[in-house]
């Protein structure tokens, strides 16, 4: 199969019909073989009605219903599992991103070597306050951070090799890092493409402002996994190391001060009024803490099994 086309949504039942139309057009435009994977994530309309609707019609339609709204990692991860293309590429429910580049995105992976492509809505039709400002500043300081050197990391317009998505793993809001766990999987060959973004055409934005939260939380998260997922004790051991040291030294600054004025019959001012006493005090505790914290995550990275287990309500065209 030459392409997967994966479609998390949540109420989009209005733009379904015109988009499933417009992706049957351009693939046999082009002779691809394809699938294309919808997944609801516990729409409260219609939309699974009109995906079952889509898929008696399109054999190439398969969809997923989750029971409830996890968000759109999880319908990503979910979708990820069960594609089969040599390319898969991935896209919003909400025609503000548009089929026709699908055939160029294709040819990037399979002819120029990329293991993955990332939409640029270079000209956006997004409100500038509350989406093309917050927007620029978080591409920027993901490039900083990353090294990776993308415009629009949150564009949902995304074009990757199958072993790539075969080999990352989405939860909570990590969609907006996928290049990034990418690179940290070893898939270096990450480039870009200028892509046409349309304005909505049916209904409403599904993020709220909760966004601006939750995104630089999981630029840290993103951050900490890539670098100390399967080493945490490489990130708090230095630390708890470093904490530990400073404790040690005003303890021992402690002690030779004690036994110097011990040593010249000097009357000593008791321990506990000097404020390296405490210093040394706090410093050893965290020290010890950070340390602690290592091993759990030692263990803990080793025996999450379910952090990825969504319940799955209907599936459609899919064993």
């Amino acid at each position: 199969m030459d392409i997967s086309i994966v479609i998390p949504l949540y109420n989009e039942e209005e733009s379904l019909p015109e988009l499933s139309s417009w992706i049957k057009k351009v693939m046999d435009a082009n002779n691809f073989s394809y699938e294309v994977i919808m997944i609801d994530d516990g729409s409260s309309d219609n939309s699974w009605e009109v995906i079952e609707k889509l898929s008696n019609e399109n054999p190439s339609i398969k969809g997923i219903q989750f029971t409830r709204n996890y968000g759109k990692s999880p319908a990503l991860q979910v979708g990820f599992q069960h594609v089969k293309g040599d390319v898969v590429i991935t896209m919003d429910a909400d025609l503000q991103d548009s089929p026709d580049e699908i055939p160029e995105l294709y040819k990037m992976i399979k002819e120029k070597g990329y293991d993955l492509v990332s939409g640029w809505k270079k000209k956006r039709y997004d409100p500038v306050l509350s989406k093309n400002i917050p927007s620029k500043f978080y591409n920027w300081t993901v490039r900083k951070i990353s090294g990776i050197k993308l415009h629009d990391f949150n564009c949902g317009l995304k074009a990757y090799r199958l072993k790539v998505v075969k080999s990352i793993e989405l939860y909570g809001d990590m969609h907006r890092y996928i290049p990034v766990l990418a690179k940290w999987a070893g898939y270096k060959i990450i480039g870009e493409k200028v892509v046409h973004h349309q304005e909505r055409k049916y209904g409403v934005t599904k993020f709220g402002l909760e966004r601006f939260i939750r995104g630089p939380l999981d630029l840290l998260s993103v951050t900490f996994i890539t670098r100390f997922g399967k080493k945490p004790m490489h990130f708090f051991g230095l630390w708890g190391t470093f904490m530990f040291a400073i404790g040690f030294i005003a303890a021992l600054w402690l002690g030779v001060q004690k036994l110097y004025y011990v040593f010249h019959s000097i009357k000593a001012p008791l321990v506990t009024d000097s404020p390296y006493f405490y210093i040394a005090l706090t410093s050893m505790i965290i020290g010890t803490q950070l340390f602690l914290s290592g091993f759990i995550g030692e263990l803990v990275s080793r025996s999450s099994h379910d952090r990825n287990v969504y319940l799955v309500d209907k599936k459609i065209n899919l064993n």
